[in-house]
Parts: C-alpha cells; structure tokens; sequence
C-alpha cells in the first residue's frame, strides 16, 4: 500500500489580510452623493469630472474628490448702513440674495470660498446700486431695485458658475428727521388733493344752480313748483309752520285758488 502525500495546507492567513485590504479598497472607492450634491473629482491633480448623484467609484490613491457642491438655492443676507443715494441722502438698506450653483466645475476650481465671495460681491453691489438710485425712485419702485441688483450680481458671479435667481430688498431705513419732512410733505400732498376735489365739486354745484336758474327763468310755473316742493320737504317730516312771502303766496293762489 503506497504512502498518501500530504497536501500543503493554503496559507489561511495570507487571503484573509488579501480579502481585507481588498474590502477596504473597495469601501474607499466607492462613494454617495446626494440629490442636490455633486463632487468635483480629480484624478492625479487634474480635472477628471463631476460625479453624482447616486452612487460614483474612485480610483484609490489617484481620484480625490476636490470638493462637493449643493446645488440647491441658498440665501445670503447682506446689509449697506449710512450708505448714500444719487441724491445724498444717508440711508440703510436690508436685503436677501437668492442664488444657486449652475456649473460646479467652476465653483471648485475658479475660486477658493464662493460662498464668501458671492457675500462680498453682494455687499459691493447692494451700495453701487444704492448711490446710483434716487431715494424716491428706491422706495417708490423697489422691484426695479430688486432687478437690478440681481442682473448686476449675476454679472460678475456668473463666471464662477453661480446664478442670482432673485433679490427681495426688506427694509430701507431713512433718518428721522427726513421721516418727519417726508411725512408732513405727504400730508400736505394730501391736503392739497382734497382742496382741489372740493373746489372741482363746488364749480360743478355751481354749474348745475347757474342751469337751473336758466330753466327758472325761463319758466315761472317750474319755479313754483320747485318752491312747492321744498315747503313739502320742509313740513313732511316734523310739521313746522312755515311763513310764506306775500308775493310767493299771491303767485301760489293765483296757480292753485279758484277760477271764475
């Protein structure tokens, strides 16, 4: 009977730490981006691409992710104090930008802290357009305001790959005293409008007296009969005694008495 030869047993040890590192690889090269994520991946230190959302792999030691991008609106609340209007007058203005990343490329790569960078240009755009309005025209009409300072901020954030959506002005505070002028110019305003309104009715009181005076004239019986009417308003309600002139109570006798 021959001798059975023995196996060599597989080196057990060696695969488990082969299998490990193998799992950690895989970990390290698989990544999750959200909806409204996408990663900036570069591949030996150049641009590879934007990855997301979902699941992406990368390669270990040779992909890293430059920066991860949201892609949804953000909102950035930026303040211009004692800043001064077309016409010199001193005031402070509250303000909400609405923006949104449109290429994430640009973002990761154009510049270092967009995020502080759209705060600042902001800032600088809210006073620009400040000094080049008149304070009339930017209580009157604030969203041309708003317009123009989104299209202005949007022009020089849109090679970084950002969008201005929208700009809502909250508040634009004024001194005290220009308050106090502001407020008895509109009462004046207000004073004058009801003076014309009450001049405009009168002139056509007027007009309508000045015509029926004509019809009067030219028809006595009309004029009595209105003069009969307004002795009936006058008794209807309490029941005075009325004095009626000679002459007035003659024509009325000689309209209404008896007849030969």
């Amino acid at each position: 009977m021959e001798p059975v030869m023995d196996l060599p047993m597989p080196f057990t040890p060696i695969l488990v730490i082969v299998a490990i590192v193998v799992l950690i690889v895989l970990l390290r090269s698989v990544r999750v981006a959200s909806e409204w994520q996408r990663a900036v991946v570069l591949r030996l230190g150049r641009f590879s691409g934007v990855r997301g959302p979902g699941l992406y792999l990368l390669f270990p030691f040779i992909d890293t992710v430059a920066q991860t991008v949201d892609m949804r609106i953000q909102t950035t609340i930026i303040t211009a104090e004692q800043a001064l209007t077309r016409d010199t007058v001193a005031v402070g203005v509250d303000a909400i930008v609405f923006w949104q990343v449109e290429n994430a490329e640009h973002v990761a790569i154009r510049i270092t802290n967009y995020r502080e960078a759209i705060e600042r240009v902001a800032q600088t755009s809210l006073r620009e357009m400040i000094g080049a309005t008149d304070l009339s025209r930017l209580l009157s009409d604030r969203r041309a305001a708003d317009e123009r300072l989104r299209q202005t901020i949007t022009e020089k954030t849109a090679t970084w790959g950002v969008m201005a959506r929208s700009v809502e002005i909250k508040d634009v505070i004024i001194p005290r005293e220009l308050q106090d002028a502001m407020s008895r110019q509109a009462q004046a305003e207000r004073e004058k409008d009801a003076r014309v309104t009450l001049a405009s009715a009168e002139r056509e009181i007027a007009e309508q007296v000045l015509a029926a005076a004509a019809i009067y004239g030219r028809d006595p019986v009309a004029l009595q009969l209105r003069q009969m009417n307004l002795l009936y308003e006058m008794n209807k309600e309490r029941g005075t005694t009325v004095l009626i002139p000679t002459d007035m109570a003659a024509s009325l006798g000689a309209m209404f008495g008896p007849k030969p």
